[in-house]
């Protein structure tokens, strides 16, 4: 099968698409053909060697929507032919989703949305269950405010959705052109980039990566969360500083497909690559503006 992967860490002229043999599923694993899979911002940081692996061959991809086209020993309640997403989690891994067929643990998978096509569906694993788990970290009454920075990107516009439905005020930092995309999503309140909000807030949840500047927004004795492990400033006056770490947790991802099926949950697509134009969708995924998950198709 193909399979895209780095063997040297780089730009997008690292990415290879290359033959491999078709991976089997061990007992408590399914395989899923694969029909689409997000390319994600993480999949450019393993490609360029933030998280090491020098010397390895890497395979990229996290996310994934398909079929279950085998099924190994033990498993119970999927049978091949079941459409499902998934999430691949790993950094540095032999085989990642961005191939024809990926084996995942059947604890990772959900059935996938009915509202939405598998292209779609493809963006929603990675993204949604970071942006979930953000939102759950804030610990923040209904009425309570949040400001969501890179709120136009894909795991902040989820954010925005969820943090409106659990009944917060929510405040989107942005583009100066998002902000009726934004607040169409929920956001009562719109930053500008590079502006600061008229008041402190609650909370923050820090999609953009501000750090201390993101702090800052937060009041004293308020929190901020981080989206990537180990880059969240010091905590200081009594903010509650903490990080989320996204899991492989089919549960949650079937409670996430749920939204989506009731339009709770909006999804977003940038732009759909096939699998061998691989290292241009590299290139997209670096450039600036991308709105939207960007999507492989083998």
């Amino acid at each position: 099968m193909k399979a895209v992967v780095v063997d040297g860490f780089g730009g997008p002229d690292e990415v290879r698409v290359v033959e491999v043999a078709v991976p089997r599923p061990e007992a408590g694993q399914v395989r899923v053909r694969v029909r689409a899979a997000g390319l994600n911002p993480v999949d450019g940081g393993v490609r360029a060697g933030v998280f090491g692996g020098e010397g390895q061959r890497i395979g990229l991809g996290w996310d994934v929507a398909g079929e279950i086209d085998e099924v190994g020993a033990g498993v119970t309640g999927w049978s091949v032919g079941q459409r499902v997403v998934g999430l691949h989690y790993g950094t540095v891994k032999p085989l990642g989703s961005h191939a024809e067929y990926v084996v995942l643990d059947a604890t990772a998978i959900a059935a996938a949305p009915a509202a939405v096509d598998t292209t779609t569906a493809a963006g929603l694993p990675l993204a949604a269950l970071t942006a979930a788990r953000s939102v759950d970290l804030l610990r923040l009454a209904a009425g309570a405010s949040v400001l969501i920075t890179g709120a136009a990107g894909v795991v902040g516009a989820l954010a925005v959705q969820l943090a409106a439905r659990a009944g917060l005020v929510v405040t989107a930092l942005a583009g100066a052109d998002d902000e009726a995309y934004l607040r169409s999503l929920g956001a009562t309140g719109f930053v500008r980039r590079g502006e600061a909000p008229a008041e402190q807030v609650d909370g923050v949840l820090d999609t953009a990566v501000l750090g201390e500047q993101a702090l800052g927004f937060v009041r004293d004795g308020g929190v901020y969360v981080g989206v990537i492990p180990h880059a969240a400033p010091a905590a200081e006056r009594g903010v509650r500083v903490v990080e989320q770490e996204v899991a492989a947790d089919g549960e949650h991802l079937a409670r996430l497909v749920s939204l989506v099926d009731e339009g709770a949950l909006a999804l977003r697509v940038a732009e759909v690559f096939e699998l061998a134009d691989a290292a241009k969708a590299h290139e997209r995924l670096a450039a600036p503006g991308v709105r939207g998950r960007i999507i492989l198709t083998p």
